[in-house]
């Protein structure tokens, strides 16, 4: 009954992408250089005002933010996110206002003051 109660308990759990760490710590870095390598041409066809150095300094943010996760699946959930998000910004499906959004546009901050609430609409 034990064995039974046992093997229930523990079940094999299939890959997504990588079958070790050190296959997804390879993926990552590919990912990163991909990201890094069209942020010139993310600046050149998307009229934003963020400097280069301002988008690579939130893009290493980003990718340090997730750096804690060990869990495999979850790191190759993030690969496959990433990976989707930097097609649609290569081909341009996603709009500046898309790519200003990401990279921390800070027009778009929510009214502080009771006025300012007001006239937004808000309580």
């Amino acid at each position: 009954m034990s064995q039974k109660a046992s093997q229930k308990i523990f079940r094999e759990v299939r890959p997504i992408l990588s079958l070790d760490h050190h296959e997804a710590r390879n993926r990552v870095i590919s990912l990163y250089k991909s990201w890094f390598r069209q942020i010139p041409y993310i600046m050149k066809n998307f009229d934003t005002e963020f400097t280069e150095k301002m988008c690579k300094n939130k893009l290493r943010e980003e990718f340090t933010k997730y750096g804690k996760i060990k869990d495999i699946r979850v790191i190759d959930m993030l690969i496959i996110k990433g990976k989707m998000d930097l097609e649609e910004t290569k081909q341009m499906w996603i709009t500046g206002r898309g790519i200003a959004r990401y990279f921390g546009d800070a027009t778009d901050s929510k009214p502080a003051s009771f006025l300012g609430k007001f006239i937004e609409g808000k309580n």
